[in-house]
């Protein structure tokens, strides 16, 4: 039994650099979200905090689609 450690250690690195992605994504529409509330307590607009938020969270939910087709395929 052969094992490629370079190929090993490329797939840990995108995996790797793919889950910050998604995890600073997540937290962008988290504050999104936050800044939503802030706003509307405030009395002001909260139209773009909510639209960016929810932008972030379909991203999300797009790459983990696109892993699951990844897999599945």
């Amino acid at each position: 039994m052969h094992i490629d450690w370079a190929a090993l250690g490329s797939v840990f690195g995108v995996s790797l650099i793919v889950t910050v992605a998604l995890v600073a994504l997540f937290t962008l529409g988290i504050l999104g979200l936050s800044k939503r509330e802030s706003a509307t307590a405030q009395g002001g607009s909260a139209a773009l905090a909510a639209t960016g938020a929810y932008a972030c969270f379909a991203a999300c939910a797009a790459a983990v689609a696109y892993g699951i087709y990844l897999i599945v395929a």
